[in-house]
């Protein structure tokens, strides 16, 4: 629907001087000249065509169309005002609900939580682990964890954590009759797939043996897995080896369930990035949690890159 307004300046002139009864002090308030409450009005009037005060021996009188129109602006005003307000609000009378996806909730961020919990134990977190797209307009969600390209527009977006792939397997692999020892000894094992690196641009099988300039090995075969962290236990189960992205995998790296038998790691066009509106940007828990990951994530770069 389209409003026809007047014009916003003129109509915060006319409030102001309505409710002090004086262009001298609605200028004060409005840090602007006495001349420029008074130009305001007066194009306020023309636009209206009506009288809003009668100028009486140096006292402003509100006329009765003055008086109709001047709780229906401070209404309106209060309004937005309180509008605003709540945009910024430190609303702590409930959880921080943050959307991430549940390979990189499993496999990276729950095992860090007792840290945050730790630092901040009056902010509750819930992760909320799906792979939904989040409307902030309708939901309850504060912050997101998505994975992608950058490009989230309307939003604040911070980098969290770039991104790469690289073989893992279960320690057994490297044993027996076939041992894993260099990209072509891939012909012998089942290739593990992430159904989800298929479609978001990531790095493939296909891509990978191309990088690692191996050929003759038909990377369609092997079974699929809908979720990341899945096709990680099933390479640790000894099912055959996963393409794993770094940070999904690097805790069983560095436990030893799965190992890296060989490289190369392909960077992926994708990454991790915290996403949230820029209204909300501030909550005090908002701001905290951001914080925190992004300190995390610091961290994390820092931990052993050669698991093999």
């Amino acid at each position: 629907m389209s409003r026809k307004l007047p014009p916003l300046k003129a109509l915060r002139a006319f409030e102001a001087a309505a409710r002090h009864l004086s262009f001298t002090q609605a200028a004060a308030e409005l840090n602007v000249t006495q001349a420029a409450i008074s130009h305001q009005v007066k194009l306020l009037e023309e636009h209206l065509g009506i009288q809003l005060f009668r100028r009486l021996n140096r006292r402003l009188v509100l006329t009765e169309a003055g008086q109709i129109y001047l709780p229906v602006l401070r209404d309106a005003f209060d309004r937005i005002a309180a509008g605003t307000s709540q945009l910024f609000k430190d609303d702590d009378s409930g959880p921080l609900t943050v959307s991430v996806l549940p390979s990189l909730a499993a496999k990276w961020l729950l095992p860090r939580m007792s840290r945050f919990r730790d630092r901040h134990p009056d902010i509750d977190v819930m992760i909320s682990a799906n792979n939904k797209l989040v409307d902030f307009s309708d939901d309850s969600v504060e912050m997101a964890i998505r994975y992608g390209a950058g490009t989230y527009p309307g939003l604040q977006v911070d980098l969290l954590l770039s991104d790469e792939v690289f073989p893992v397997c279960s320690p057994a692999l490297l044993k027996g009759p076939n041992p894993l020892k260099a990209p072509e000894d891939l012909r012998h094992y089942t290739l593990l797939h992430d159904e989800v690196s298929r479609h978001d641009e990531s790095p493939d099988w296909r891509n990978w043996l191309r990088a690692a300039q191996v050929s003759g090995i038909d990377c369609t075969r092997g079974p699929g897995f809908s979720d990341s962290s899945m096709v990680i236990e099933a390479a640790a189960a000894g099912q055959g080896v996963a393409l794993a992205h770094r940070w999904l995998a690097a805790a069983d790296l560095e436990s030893g369930r799965v190992v890296q038998p060989f490289g190369p790691s392909v960077p992926s066009k994708f990454a991790y990035y915290i996403v949230c509106p820029p209204a909300l940007a501030e909550r005090r828990r908002v701001r905290l949690f951001r914080e925190w990951l992004l300190e995390e994530a610091q961290k994390t770069g820092a931990e052993p890159e050669d698991w093999r």
